[in-house]
C-alpha cells in the first residue's frame, strides 16, 4: 500500500471515518503524498487535458475577453490579473501573448496565480517567462493585493473537497470514509449528521428516497463569498469556467481519472485526480446574495462561440497544413461541441453591479 494510503488509515484509527472533504483534501493536497503535490498531472502525459492544453484558441479568447473587461473598468493604470489553479500556466501565457498587442492594458498588469503545488508553480513560472511583467504566487486568493481586478478559474472549483449526505431509513447521514474489516483498505460507511450539518440539505429532499446523495462544496462557497467581497469593493469581473450542473437535483458526481480513465476514488489516494461537478446555482446564489451581478451559466461552446472562435480557427487555418487544419478542426469540436466540452462545460461571471454583462454571455 502507498504511503498516504498508512498515513490515512492512522488518520481513522485514531479519529473515526473521515469525511470526505478531508479525504479529498489529503488525497490532493498532502505536503508529500498528494496528487498535485507529486508531479504534472496535465497533458497528453498526465491525466488529464484541460481546455488550455487541446488548443491555443482557448486561451487567446480569454486574454482578449480581458483587455474588453479592462475598458468596462475604466482602463485602469494598474490591474490585478488572478488566475486561480493556473496549471502548468498555459491560459496565462496563451492570454498574455493574444493581449500584448494593447499596450496599455499589459503595461498595467499585476499577475497573480494563485497555487499551492509547488511542481506547478514551477511549471507556470517557465510558460510565464516571456511574460515581461510582475508575477506573484499565493496560496489563497485573500492574500492578493487589494485593487481592480479581473479573475479566471478554470477547472479550478471542480477540484475542491465537497462533502456528500446520503439518505436512509434512518434519515440523512455523511456519507465518508472507513477502512475495510482486515484494515487492507478504503470503504464507504457514513456517520451521524449533526443538525447544523443537517442544514445543507434543502427542504425539498429533506425526505428523499434511500440512498440519495446531496452534495456540499463548502471551500467553494467560502472563495465566492470573498470573492464577491472584492468584487464589491474593487469593481472586479471573476470569470469561472467548469464542469457541472445549472440547478442541483441531488446525485453522487464524485470521480477520480488516472491515465485518462476513470478510476475508483478510493483504490489509489494520491494517484488520481479527484472532482466533483461544480453547482453553478449555488454559486450564482451565493454571489447574488453579496449584491454582485451574475451573468450565465452559459455553455462553453455558446461562451467560445460568442467570442468569436469560429473566425479564429477560419484564421489559423488559413496558414496550417492538412495535419494542421484536422488538428484546429478537432479542438474546434471538442472545446464547443453539445457532446464534449462545449456542452457539459459551464461559464458564469460575477462582477459588480454597476458594470454592464461582460462578453460571451
Amino acid at each position: 500500500m502507498s504511503a498516504l494510503f498508512e498515513h490515512l488509515k492512522s488518520r481513522i484509527q485514531n479519529e473515526g471515518p473521515l469525511s470526505l472533504d478531508a479525504y479529498m483534501a489529503e488525497a490532493l493536497s498532502h505536503p508529500e503524498h498528494g496528487y498535485y503535490w507529486k508531479g504534472d498531472p496535465l497533458g497528453s502525459a498526465g491525466d488529464f487535458v484541460t481546455a488550455p492544453e487541446i488548443s491555443q484558441m482557448f486561451g487567446e479568447l480569454l486574454g482578449l475577453w480581458s483587455v474588453v473587461c479592462w475598458r468596462q473598468l475604466g482602463a485602469p493604470a494598474t490591474l490585478n490579473l488572478i488566475e486561480l489553479g493556473p496549471g502548468r500556466g498555459t491560459l496565462m501565457a496563451d492570454g498574455m501573448r493574444a493581449a500584448g498587442n494593447v499596450a496599455a492594458f499589459y503595461d498595467a498588469l499585476r499577475v497573480h496565480l494563485v497555487e499551492t503545488s509547488p511542481v506547478l508553480r514551477k511549471l507556470q513560472q517557465a510558460a510565464l517567462a516571456a511574460i515581461y511583467r510582475p508575477i506573484h504566487w499565493h496560496d489563497q486568493v485573500d492574500q492578493v493585493p487589494d485593487g481592480p481586478f479581473i479573475l479566471l478559474a478554470n477547472e479550478f472549483l471542480d477540484a475542491l473537497p465537497i462533502r456528500q449526505f446520503v439518505s436512509t431509513d434512518g434519515g440523512w447521514q455523511e456519507r465518508s470514509i472507513g477502512l475495510t474489516i482486515a484494515g487492507d483498505a478504503l470503504k464507504w460507511t457514513s456517520s451521524a449528521l449533526s443538525a447544523a450539518d443537517g442544514l445543507y440539505v434543502p427542504p425539498a429532499l429533506a425526505t428523499g428516497s434511500e440512498n440519495q446523495i446531496y452534495e456540499v462544496c463548502p471551500a467553494a462557497h467560502i472563495i465566492i463569498r470573498e470573492i464577491s467581497r472584492m468584487i464589491m469593493k474593487h469593481k472586479g469581473v471573476a470569470l469561472f469556467i467548469d464542469y457541472g450542473y445549472a440547478a442541483q437535483t441531488g446525485g453522487d458526481t464524485f470521480q477520480a481519472v488516472a491515465d485518462h480513465q476513470y478510476a475508483d476514488p478510493l483504490a489509489h489516494p494520491g494517484d488520481a485526480d479527484l472532482t466533483a461537478h461544480v453547482d453553478f446555482e449555488a454559486v450564482a446564489r451565493l454571489a447574488g446574495h453579496a449584491g454582485v451581478r451574475v451573468s450565465g451559466p452559459v455553455t462553453q461552446g455558446t461562451f467560445l462561440l460568442n467570442l468569436g472562435i469560429g473566425p479564429r480557427a477560419d484564421t489559423l487555418m488559413d496558414a496550417a497544413s492538412s495535419a494542421q487544419k484536422r488538428d484546429i478542426e478537432t479542438a474546434l469540436e471538442r472545446l464547443t461541441g453539445d457532446d464534449a466540452m462545449g456542452g457539459l462545460f459551464k461559464v458564469i461571471a460575477l462582477s459588480h453591479p454597476d458594470l454592464p454583462d461582460p462578453g460571451g454571455f
